[in-house]
């Protein structure tokens, strides 16, 4: 236990040797602790989800998880431990605002990418339908940009319709024909019974429509088996090209993709809109917990502590700057002083050394003109 609460101590990112000294401040500190602990924990979760969404593989997902959970584990124990309760509350709100911006911003970015999870089965369903109208485009596309498979299976049609007009008047010859030989009076008939001569006639009209009709179909059926064969390779190149846009549509799974859909979702459904707003605001709770805790607890006797272990930092740097500006001055004194001293013995030496000069320049003049 002791272990533990030493732990949610330095997540709360308070000094050891003087919250020993406010033991009726442990209780604090460890909810603040804890809270700093468990928003890095979620952190690393809503993390992990998204990069395995990025790179569909558990180590490379989790490696950064784990990174991205100890920054914000970092960043929120800094923001708490940065703050300092001071007498005057207003002061106090003022230089917490930067930290609340700044702990709303961390909760927006840990909080989507569980949202993604806990609607996902919706999304799935929202990423088919988007698939299936992806795929349905894309054939539509397709079939516009192959014009050729359209022209051939006109020209396919047109074969088949002149082989179906041959095969209907034979049909009609034969009809005819039957009618003749058993005596049925219709159109183009003599309605009697018998092989007379109408009917030889229609038996040779007959004749000569199978003959064509054979000659037709199997002129036909060529043409027919080429333009087959053309239209299934046009056929093959266009199940390449969709095969190649299937693989791109079958991805459309990633981040940005699920992120969409979860915003479709929401527009189109006010429960899952009002589920949206709340988890957020969730998380925006759980992250600003702290600063809040330590913005409305009352100034206790850790604070007095460290309040006075800051100023006695602040006291002895004075003493240390006086003491340092102290020794300066006297260096500085003492320099001049000597400075002042040198330059003046300085002087007076040339003073002299110039003057014996002259008096000896002097000598040797009135040496010369006494001669």
């Amino acid at each position: 236990m002791n272990q533990l609460t030493q732990f949610f101590w330095f997540c709360s990112g308070a000094n050891f040797s003087i919250l020993k000294r406010a033991p009726t401040e442990s209780n604090k500190y460890i909810g603040i602790g804890a809270t700093v602990f468990f928003t890095g924990a979620l952190a690393a979760i809503a993390a992990g989800y998204a990069l395995f969404t990025v790179f569909e593989s558990i180590w490379p997902a989790l490696f950064f998880a784990i990174l991205w959970g100890m920054m914000i584990f970092n960043l929120d124990r800094f923001i708490v431990s940065s703050m300092r309760k001071k007498e005057n509350s207003g002061t106090e709100w003022k230089l917490a605002i930067p930290r609340l911006i700044l702990a709303v911003l961390l909760a927006l970015v840990i909080s989507k990418p569980l949202e993604l999870k806990m609607f996902e089965r919706e999304i799935n369903r929202k990423l088919d339908v988007k698939k299936t109208e992806m795929i349905a485009t894309s054939k539509m596309n397709l079939a516009k940009g192959f014009p050729e498979i359209q022209a051939l299976e006109v020209q396919k049609d047109s074969l088949k319709a002149e082989l179906a007009k041959s095969e209907f008047f034979r049909d009609q010859v034969q009809e005819e024909y039957d009618a003749e030989r058993f005596g049925e009076k219709i159109s183009g008939t003599s309605g009697v019974v018998g092989l007379g001569t109408n009917a030889k006639k229609k038996e040779q009209q007959l004749d000569a429509a199978q003959v064509a009709l054979e000659e037709l179909r199997k002129r036909n059926q060529i043409r027919i088996d080429t333009l087959d064969t053309q239209i299934q390779d046009f056929t093959a190149l266009r199940q390449l090209e969709f095969e190649k846009q299937q693989a791109g549509i079958d991805g459309f799974d990633g981040l940005a993709a699920r992120m969409d859909a979860l915003d479709l979702l929401t527009t189109e459904s006010v429960a899952m809109d009002l589920a949206n707003v709340f988890i957020m605001l969730l998380f925006i709770a759980i992250e600003t917990a702290p600063i809040f805790i330590k913005l409305i607890s009352p100034r206790g006797p850790y604070d007095d502590l460290l309040e006075l272990a800051e100023d006695k930092v602040k006291l002895f740097k004075s003493e240390k700057w006086v003491k340092v500006k102290g020794e300066s001055e006297a260096r500085v004194s003492y320099f001049q002083d000597t400075h002042f001293y040198g330059n003046e013995l300085s002087k007076e030496k040339t003073n002299r050394t110039s003057k014996a000069k002259t008096e000896a320049e002097i000598n040797k003049l009135e040496q010369k003109f006494k001669l």
